[in-house]
């Protein structure tokens, strides 16, 4: 059988998160952004098991410490915590299960150094027993999202940018992400976040799938902001796509688009950098007034999953992510 990436919304054996490094991107909010770390996997953790990711040192006491007994602690060198772009993006077919280990060079070779990170994919994957594939082309997790059947969409803005593979055309992005996370169908959209220069656009900021066929896309509520025409762009570019399986995608927009003021900076906080496990769906919240009505429409969307605001996200964006940004999901497989 072809391996083939799943959706995240499938079953999980476990999450991985891994542990805030680089003081030079938090400076005095270091003790914050590490409580906002240690409360996402206490959350996760009571419902999936969970992983955190520490660099060698001082840091794994204080890690442990924070995270509880529910959370295992796994020394591996790191240089940042963003193990969504880092970390193995698996492909499985029902009975193997492969991490796949894409080149990682720091966003386009913005945050240096990022040696540990372009080896975290392979040491986890020796660590956890896998089996690992090395691809020598540039991707980050944040930068896709999957159906699960064969759908895979992105931005433009990220994969077509040339500090990532100046090389490969569109056909050749879109054959090997064929090749290797077993997709038949590239929805590219063309935006992601206009404040986002961290990572280029990420998808994982404006897009994730609920279902397949259903697309859950960040919008913008504000006409004065730049992003009320790139999402309002991206919400008409996806109803106009199809899916593998030849059906127009059903979009779901989340209408408000929060900005927080944290450090001396502003800073967008998108609901749709949210992360799907087993049995819920956590959120990134900042004490909005729509907080309340946008997580009832994310919730409306998986109605089998119980849907939690959690307040970390001012901190996080403030480190250039979200709470996806952290959390990576080791699929399931069928007990033997």
């Amino acid at each position: 059988m072809t391996l083939s990436m799943p959706a995240e919304f499938g079953p999980h054996e476990r999450t991985i998160v891994c542990w805030p490094t680089r003081r030079e991107l938090y400076g005095e909010m270091m003790p914050r952004a590490e409580e906002a770390h240690a409360e996402v996997a206490r959350t996760i953790a009571e419902y999936e098991p969970v992983s955190m990711i520490v660099h060698p040192g001082p840091a794994v006491a204080r890690a442990a410490a924070m995270c509880g007994d529910a959370v295992d602690i796994v020394e591996i060198p790191i240089d940042d915590s963003w193990v969504r772009d880092s970390g193995p993006i698996y492909v499985v077919d029902g009975l193997e299960r492969v991490a796949t280990d894409w080149t990682f060079n720091g966003w386009g070779m913005k945050y240096a150094p990022w040696d540990q990170d372009d080896l975290v994919a392979g040491r986890w994957a020796e660590l956890a027993g896998d089996q690992s594939r090395r691809i020598p082309m540039v991707l980050e997790g944040g930068s896709i999202t999957v159906d699960g059947q064969g759908t895979l969409v992105t931005t433009v803005q990220c994969l077509m940018h040339p500090n990532r593979n100046p090389d490969l055309t569109k056909l050749d992005i879109e054959e090997r992400l064929g090749d290797e996370l077993g997709v038949s169908t590239v929805v590219w959209l063309p935006y992601g976040l206009n404040d986002d220069d961290d990572t280029d656009g990420h998808v994982d900021n404006v897009a994730s799938f609920a279902h397949p066929g259903v697309l859950v896309l960040q919008g913008c509520d504000d006409e004065r902001e730049p992003d009320w025409l790139r999402l309002d762009v991206n919400a008409r570019w996806a109803r106009g796509s199809t899916d593998a399986g030849g059906r127009l995608l059903e979009v779901v927009q989340i209408p408000v688009l929060p900005f927080v003021e944290i450090g001396g900076r502003r800073r967008p906080v998108p609901y749709a950098n949210y992360y799907i496990g087993n049995g819920f769906v956590l959120v990134p919240t900042t004490g909005h007034p729509a907080d309340g009505d946008m997580l009832a429409i994310i919730a409306e969307q998986y109605l089998e999953r119980e849907v939690i605001g959690l307040g970390v996200g001012a901190i996080l964006a403030y480190g250039g992510g979200g709470i996806h940004c952290i959390t990576q999901q080791v699929p399931a497989l069928p007990v033997s």
